[in-house]
């Protein structure tokens, strides 16, 4: 008797990938160049930021993702580190606010505008100093307000309550180079992975180490862990023959995988980016040309290949779209932002469904703006799960809050900076109320947009009425 091949059920088997039309990508960008296994590239639901070059330091170009198609060449960058920048962070609890790090041991945070700048961003909002080499890593914690995580190759890590400035906790329990950070869902500990073939998962609080494996992959080339909603842990790395490798692993028992599996033979460094609300774990390699995905479940071989996108251009970086930030009337459950040497070209995963109606089962509450917690609450011991937000009717991101920081101590060892008072504060009532005014230009256009968008849509359902083929 023939035996049958069971296919297995999941509603994510036939999820495709799919490019933006060409006048939707951001066009005519310098990427940087610097050699640094970072993705370069960051997005939430308002804005994409992008590493590039730039003469006399790092600079970054922080988009509206409404500014597609060329951009042009004397777009105002955010420009105050003096080195090459290595990685961007966007807040996840506030949509204007981006962390960067740098070559020049720095870690700045800045105020993004809703409009267009006037000029070239390059006072942050506050300046992180504690790394003694260039900084590789910033990644914001997910459910407390202010918490920002840096490492730098001086092999520390540093927690800063970014509302001071001023670091909470400083690790330095890494004996070499940290490749990657990754919290756990709600940032209660976070996992690591090093040059010394370790994997680690740390207590920020009480400084500790709390489990670690050695070499889940024997490879020598950079790993990178980050953990799953369940409290797995994700790896990817090489083998002794340099095959790519994906390994699931539980940190309570890390002897045994739960799974293991050779993938390819490549160089490329593979950038996972993880879904929690879908299980799905997208893999980047830097210099591939594809993207693969597997969906995590608890049913052997647990890492479930799903499919690859593929394209003919390589990727220099890779960015991934919070879950609110998707088009729910497309089915669409992810969004990369795909980094060529010119252009970041937007890449949809979509499930095929009929029905336009919004599909529960694709989009369980997720992760939202509002943070959990408050620093001092993390500080003191408190955990706090992600609030959630439904995407039933879609997701409309806030409004510009500002960042405050209040600088605890009084006698900051910098002088302030001198400055004419009469000169000075003329032209900045002038800024704040032009800056009004384009804030107040910008929402009115977008009202008249979702506006026009409602009347197209309308006029196409009356032209199938007519047509008799609705």
């Amino acid at each position: 008797m023939m035996s049958r091949r069971v296919v297995r059920q999941s509603k994510f088997r036939h999820v495709f990938g799919q490019p933006l039309k060409a006048d939707q990508s951001y066009e005519d960008i310098r990427v940087s160049k610097v050699t640094w296994d970072s993705s370069f590239c960051a997005v939430n639901p308002k804005f994409v930021a992008i590493i590039v070059e730039s003469s006399g330091g790092g600079a970054i170009l922080a988009l509206p993702l409404c500014k597609t198609g060329r951009v042009d060449k004397n777009y105002p960058l955010i420009i105050g580190h003096s080195g090459p920048v290595l990685d961007v962070d966007w807040c996840p609890h506030n949509d204007n606010i981006l962390a960067s790090g740098s070559e020049d041991c720095s870690v700045m945070v800045w105020q993004i505008p809703d409009h267009t700048p006037l000029r070239p961003i390059s006072e942050p909002i506050v300046t992180l100093e504690g790394h003694s080499k260039r900084v590789g890593i910033v990644t914001w914690h997910p459910t407390a307000r202010n918490v920002l995580l840096t490492a730098g190759s001086d092999n520390v890590i540093i927690i800063w309550n970014v509302g001071t400035g001023e670091p909470l906790v400083s690790l330095d329990n890494h004996p070499d180079l940290i490749y990657n950070v990754s919290w756990n869902r709600n940032g209660s500990m976070f996992c690591t992975t090093c040059k010394d073939k370790k994997v680690r998962v740390v207590d920020p609080r009480k400084g500790e180490i709390i489990a670690e494996k050695q070499t889940p992959h024997e490879g020598i080339r950079p790993m990178r862990a980050i953990f799953t909603r369940e409290g797995y842990i994700f790896t990817t790395g090489f083998t002794r023959m340099s095959q790519r490798e994906l390994g699931l692993w539980d940190p309570t028992n890390f002897d045994e995988p739960i799974s293991l599996l050779e993938m390819d033979t490549s160089n490329g460094v593979l950038l996972p980016f993880y879904d929690a609300d879908t299980s799905i774990v997208y893999l980047c390699g830097k210099g591939d040309s594809s993207i693969r995905y597997f969906e995590i479940t608890d049913e052997p071989p647990y890492v479930h290949y799903l499919s690859t996108y593929s394209s003919k251009e390589p990727q220099r970086g890779m960015g991934f779209m919070p879950k609110r930030g998707l088009d729910v009337s497309k089915c669409e459950i992810a969004r990369l932002y795909k980094l060529h040497e010119r252009k970041c070209e937007p890449i949809t995963m979509t499930v095929p469904r009929k029905s336009d109606l919004f599909q529960d089962d694709l989009y369980p509450d997720t992760a939202g703006p509002e943070p959990a917690l408050e620093v001092e609450e993390w500080v003191e011991g408190r955990d706090g799960e992600p609030v959630l937000v439904s995407l039933r009717d879609g997701y409309v991101p806030l409004k510009n809050r500002e960042l405050k920081v209040v600088k605890k101590n009084v006698l900051d060892s910098r002088p302030p900076p001198r400055r004419s008072m009469s000169s000075c504060d003329g032209s900045f009532t002038q800024q704040v109320t032009l800056e009004k005014l384009l804030d107040e230009i910008q929402s009115l256009k977008a009202t008249v947009q979702s506006q026009e968008k409602r009347i197209c849509d309308l006029e196409n359902k009356l032209s199938k009425f007519t047509n008799g083929t609705a």
